[in-house]
């Protein structure tokens, strides 16, 4: 590991990056609030950092999140970003003696949880290594990426119906999405929680790996990714996601178009020359 950066939480030391990795702030240059950030070659990652509170995210966390998602999503040298908690949670949900005692009239001016939309918005592809607990709004945040890869001691689920209300960050959309009404409905009318293994074979995680293994995983399967040609990223990532909103005489034309506007790119020129010239392409990104 590296060595630590700024204090993200009095009285502790941020949480060291792994090697290779060189700090990141916000735009001026401090550290940011409860997460640490950092980037390797063409990997963007961002580690929430409050393990002491299960890393619930507070309004500080949630703004540094979609903060450092969207510095890297606007840097073309990055292909790949990954998300991961700190300690034995990824997240354990939104900090609810942060909101505990707002009245209707405060928690619909604020629009509680209304910055989380911008995550959806980054192009890059998002990938969360769940290193232990995603409950309530980790499990949304979760949800908010492009794929999730679980460790074996992973724990998921929305537990809100247990504080008299129910998910706000896309948990009944996202999760439905996932798993099935059936499924979706089980886990949020009882709050229980489904391990990794369940989570995989639900639909919601795409692989499952040993704990001690993730963020080493992740960071490889990051690093596969981000040398690919950054357009396609972008188009496939679209697309993928437009399925969940469309027909699919909608979705496959719109997949076609995507497809034929890909020959205007040099990325295209490349990729197939190096197939047929049995090379790894050189891919610039235009």
């Amino acid at each position: 590991m590296s060595d630590t950066t700024a204090d993200t939480t009095a009285g502790r030391p941020a949480t060291a990056l792994p090697d290779g990795f060189d700090p990141v702030g916000d735009g001026d240059g401090a550290a940011f609030a409860g997460i640490v950030a950092g980037r390797r070659d063409r990997v963007g990652l961002i580690i929430l950092d409050r393990p002491e509170a299960l890393n619930a995210l507070n309004r500080q966390a949630m703004d540094a999140v979609v903060a450092a998602a969207t510095h890297f999503d606007l840097d073309d040298s990055i292909g790949a970003i990954v998300i991961t908690g700190a300690g034995r949670a990824f997240a354990a949900g939104a900090d609810i003696k942060e909101m505990a005692e707002f009245s209707y009239a405060e928690a619909t001016a604020r629009d509680l949880f209304a910055g989380w939309d911008a995550l959806t918005r980054i192009r890059t592809p998002l990938i969360a290594a769940v290193n232990g607990f995603a409950l309530g709004g980790g499990c949304e945040l979760a949800m908010m990426c492009d794929v999730i890869i679980a460790a074996d001691t992973a724990k998921f689920g929305q537990p809100e119906i247990n504080l008299g209300v129910v998910p706000g960050m896309g948990g009944t959309q996202r999760l439905t999405r996932a798993v099935g009404k059936a499924k979706a409905m089980e886990l949020i009318l009882t709050g229980r929680m489904m391990d990794a293994r369940e989570a995989e074979s639900a639909g919601l995680v795409a692989r499952v790996v040993a704990a001690d293994e993730l963020l080493d995983d992740v960071l490889a399967m990051a690093d596969g990714i981000a040398v690919k040609s950054l357009p396609a990223l972008y188009a496939a990532t679209e697309l993928v996601d437009a399925a969940f909103e469309s027909t699919l005489t909608e979705g496959v034309a719109r997949e076609r178009r995507v497809f034929h506007a890909g020959f205007a790119l040099d990325d295209q020129k490349e990729g197939m020359r190096a197939f047929i010239d049995k090379r790894e392409p050189r891919f610039t990104h235009r």
